[in-house]
């Protein structure tokens, strides 16, 4: 099953401040969350955040975390975070 990714804003702004390398690892990433944004396997380090409403996955790529939700088909890129950061602002 095959789902649809979407990038907000604010994810676009961050990601095109990257270096490129890192773009096209997250680039790679996020085609492997397509085929599926809930299990975690090699090359996509998911995990589900507790206490969030709506439910939000996040998915580590290098020092970087992206978040992300999922409805239906259709996953929605909400946020590129640094490491250092941490999901105190995530509600």
């Amino acid at each position: 099953m095959k789902y649809k990714v979407f990038i907000s804003r604010t994810f676009q702004k961050k990601f095109y401040q990257l270096q490129k390398s890192i773009q096209n690892l997250i680039r790679k990433t996020l085609k492997e969350l397509e085929k599926d944004p809930y299990t975690s396997r090699p090359n996509c380090d998911i995990k589900l955040l507790r206490d969030t409403r709506p439910k939000k996955h996040r998915l580590r790529v290098s020092n970087y975390r992206i978040i992300y939700v999922v409805e239906d088909k259709e996953i929605k890129i909400i946020d590129l975070l640094k490491r250092e950061v941490g999901y105190s602002r995530l509600e």
